[in-house]
């Protein structure tokens, strides 16, 4: 019997490529080679001193001392399997992957815990049948050791599946082993958000040291970084939570809260940040409570002065969630219970003293990043003995405000640092006799951000001014289409302003360029437009582009618009609160009309119903139809948030102004909705009557989509009271109407519901034929396309019809998993859902079902639709 080795480990973990599909098509010939399988693994593995602590079906997790002795398990194990004569016609087919990786990690009760399982567990992921992967660590260990005639090849630097960074990765290469495959099976990791920095950051050791031993201490779990607005307090949160990437095993997460004003947008904003989308009636709360319950997560909150009525939102995440910590930056506490407070010093300065040379003013802080950024705005530009004294000086006359040393070094293409240091004691000298009252980092601050100013030309002046009305962020057209007119070039205006570290390029997901603007610099931009009387002219050209771009998203592909909105939503707020604040509620009617559809998708619900709210306020400024839909998209929200009654109530509204103007298209609409209030409180007879009504008003409008998704919800009530055959007859009109207008989405929906059925009514050849003509439609757009749940669901219904209880389980897994990530069963497959679970555990056992589960949440997605195609017995194309 092997024993668990202590301390830093090397881990090999190993499974069979395509297990699932060799145990559907040969379960005897797989018993057989399994336990021959485990007998050469165990065998090589205890006798290079390794000790294999889990297995899982065919996958062996296994623990060595010596990094060597594990390379040489998994190499002597590789030709032992190849070796083999195995049963049936699995010869040649029983492909093991395997991976190595080594770290630190927990050893207790048999079983090993810590970041370094979950990278060797996503390395195995990525390799294929045959192939051994070692990560950095385990190369450098055993690279010098190697056996004769054995190689370790670089496969580069590749982003694993929900790991935090690129891992460098390594192939063995062995005299007698294949060495040739696919690509590895790589993805970006999901794990984090934070951006990528431009620039490299300087200093902070001490800081650094300070808030990460904050942060590992198990009694801190919020610290709040403050000081005034350009005092480097983003930049160094990000850093801190840079170097903790590999501490949080669930992820690192970036809450950008600058272009905030609401502390109820506040919980939305971080559900966005982690991907998660509430389900329908669950408050944003109550759902970021339940997703942070058990994860290992940090999250960094910045800007958070703006919005510090939401402070009891974190107060009572960091409750709910003991795993949770939380790094802020403020220019304020947010005062609440276990805050830890750090205060963020300027950066280091040089002594008054003689003697110093350029080469040891270099050494401070500030002066580095002067040179950092004066040699990004002149490439030649150099620190001299000549030029070092006024550098130092303007860095400690700037006190070590990081942005304010920053705008100042951009000024290096035009000015040397002597003349630039006289200019700068002048705004400095006018701003101290001045508000005294400020504090006097703050004063120093806007003397950085003033002179910067003084020094622009009276175009990019207005420019900078009229920029100040984009909320996080604009891209080229938006600045063109907002701030353009008098004559002056708006893309030579913010190269120059990009010169001049006033705006700065941000990552954006289109791919375009596009721009952003500091939050203190923003606020001055906004005094500007004020004093130059062009406010209310800039918020209405911001408003009217964004009207218009709201208006496009419908038009674009799914993954350009969703692209969009995020980019842009904020900018959607910000129009919307201008054309309210300005009495013009069509405006904000009209940019609700095209991004309903995102927002309640990403969980804005509420925030919707509080902007429909501001627009009946104006209501008498409404045309009916205007005011019609407003009632109608209030009833969908109260649905999405299960408040049934008050939606029947709008929904009722809507359809008696439809009928009062002749609004045939929203009379349908608003039934079809009614219809869906009574099934869900039970009614389905009146039900069944309102689908038929809304079907034929469709109908009658020439509203084909319409139509469709009328003659699909016939289709499930009948089906729902048994009514079989009626059933499919509506799904086939429905399928006939969506194939005739290229609708493809709710094809699949059809598809899925109508396999489904079949499935329930035996005829599980049918089933088998919708559910692959569902997953070709399904394949065509991708794994992000709505469908794949219910998808899912239909499969593991269907395997457990033919009586595959293993393979249903595992589909079961793959469901729970696309829930997980935010997607939503219908009420109707949700307790499909959950029935069949009962079942299933009641017929393999609970943890026999659970082990299965397990294994269908592994796997990655073309292998989950692999697992889900096996239940079929043709194959897409």
């Amino acid at each position: 019997m092997s024993t668990m080795p202590k301390g830093t480990f090397t881990f090999l973990f190993t499974d069979i490529e395509g297990s699932t599909r060799l145990w559907e098509r040969q379960p005897e010939a797989m018993r057989q080679a399994l336990a021959r399988h485990d007998q050469i693994m165990r065998a090589v593995i205890e006798g290079q001193g390794g000790h294999v602590f889990k297995t899982m079906g065919d996958a062996f997790c296994a623990a060595f001392a010596a990094a060597p002795a594990a390379l040489d398990a998994a190499l002597e194990t590789q030709r032992a399997l190849q070796a083999e004569t195995w049963p049936g016609e699995l010869e040649g087919v029983i492909r093991v992957r395997m991976a190595l990786h080594t770290g630190t990690a927990e050893a207790r009760d048999n079983d090993y815990f810590g970041p370094p399982l979950n990278r060797v567990a996503r390395l195995v992921a990525a390799a294929h049948g045959g192939q051994v992967l070692l990560s950095l660590a385990t190369q450098e260990l055993v690279r010098d050791s190697l056996p004769p005639g054995v190689a370790l090849r670089d496969m580069g630097s590749h982003r694993l599946k929900d790991l935090f960074r690129p891992e460098r990765i390594y192939q063995l290469v062995a005299p007698g082993l294949p060495d040739q495959f696919p690509p590895l099976r790589t993805l970006d990791s999901h794990q984090t958000n934070l951006p990528v920095q431009p620039t490299p950051f300087i200093g902070r050791e001490r800081e650094l040291a300070d808030i990460l031993g904050l942060m590992r201490r198990q009694d801190v779990r919020l610290v709040t970084l403050t000081g005034a607005g350009g005092t480097g307090k983003t930049r160094l949160s990000l850093q801190v939570a840079a170097d903790l990437l590999d501490t949080y095993t669930d992820g690192v997460y970036l809450v950008d809260l600058s272009p905030l004003r609401d502390p109820a947008l506040v919980a939305h904003t971080i559900a966005t940040a982690l991907g998660l989308r509430p389900g329908e009636g669950a408050p944003v709360m109550q759902a970021l409570q339940d997703h942070l319950a058990d994860k290992h997560i940090l999250l960094v909150m910045d800007n958070f002065e703006q919005v510090t009525g939401a402070a009891k939102d974190i107060s009572r995440l960091l409750s709910a969630a003991p795993r949770l910590k939380v790094i802020a930056s403020s220019r304020h506490v947010l005062n609440i219970q276990g805050e830890h407070e750090y205060p963020v010093p300027p950066l280091g300065l040089p002594e008054r003293r003689k003697g110093q040379t350029a080469a040891s003013l270099s050494h401070y802080e500030s002066v580095a990043l002067f040179i950092q950024r004066a040699k990004a705005a002149k490439l030649d530009w150099q620190i001299t003995e000549e030029n070092a004294p006024a550098v130092a000086e303007i860095c400690m006359r700037l006190e070590g405000l990081p942005l304010a040393i920053e705008l100042a070094a951009a000024q290096s293409k035009l000015l040397k640092p002597a003349a630039m240091l006289e200019r700068l004691e002048h705004q400095l000298g006018i701003l101290r006799g001045g508000a005294q009252d400020a504090p006097a980092r703050q004063r120093t601050m806007r003397a950085a951000i003033d002179w910067s100013y003084t020094l622009l030309d009276d175009e990019e002046k207005k420019l900078l001014a009229r920029l100040g009305v984009f909320w996080h962020g604009w891209f080229i057209e938006a600045a063109q289409a907002v701030c353009g007119g008098d004559d002056f070039d708006v893309f030579d205006g913010l190269k120059s302003l990009l010169d001049k570290s006033l705006i700065r390029e941000m990552a954006s997901k289109t791919g375009e360029t596009r721009f952003v603007m500091l939050q203190v610099i923003r606020e001055y931009a906004l005094e500007k437009l004020a004093e130059s009387g062009e406010a209310d002219l800039a918020g209405e050209r911001h408003a009217a582009h964004y009207v218009s771009i709201a208006e496009q998203i419908g038009a674009w592909d799914q993954e350009h618009a969703g692209d969009i909105f995020l980019e842009e939503v904020d900018n959607f707020r910000a129009a919307m609160d201008w054309s309210l604040t300005a009495l013009k509620p069509a405006l904000p009617v009209r940019i609700l009309r095209a991004i309903w559809g995102g927002l309640l998708a990403s969980g804005f619900a509420e925030e919707t119903l509080n902007w429909i709210g501001r627009i009946l306020i104006q209501k008498e400024r409404l045309d009916p139809e205007a005011l019609a839909r407003m009632l109608r998209l209030a009833g969908v929200c109260n649905y999405r948030l299960h408040r049934f009654d008050t939606a029947q109530e709008y929904y009722e509204q809507a359809l008696h102004l439809c009928q009062e103007i002749g609004d045939t298209a929203g009379e349908a609409s608003n039934i079809n909705n009614l219809a869906v209030i009574a099934e869900i409180k039970g009614d389905a007879e009146r039900a069944l009557t309102l689908y038929q009504q809304a079907q034929a008003l469709f109908h009658k409008v020439g509203d084909r989509d319409g139509e469709g998704i009328a003659l699909g919800n016939l289709g499930e009530t009948s089906a729902s009271m048994g009514n079989y055959e009626a059933a499919l007859a509506y799904y086939r009109q429905a399928i006939q109407v969506f194939t005739e207008i290229s609708h493809y989405p709710d094809q699949a929906w059809i598809k899925n519901c109508m396999g489904g059925l079949l499935c329930q009514m035996g005829d599980l050849e049918g089933a088998r034929r919708v559910l692959l003509e569902a997953a070709a439609v399904l394949r065509e757009f991708g794994m992000v396309f709505p469908g794949w749940q219910e998808w899912f669901l239909k499969m593991a219904l269907l395997a457990e019809a033919e009586g595959k209880w293993e393979r249903a389980a595992q589909l079961q897994g793959i469901v729970d998993l696309i829930q997980e990530e935010g997607a939503l069963l219908e009420s109707a497959d949700l307790r499909a859902h959950q029935a069949l679970q009962e079942r299933l555990a009641a017929r393999l056992g609970p943890e026999a079902y659970r082990v299965e589960w397990e294994r269908g949440q592994m796997l990655s997605a073309e292998q989950a639709i692999e697992l889900g195609m096996a239940g079929l017995e043709l194959r897409a194309s």
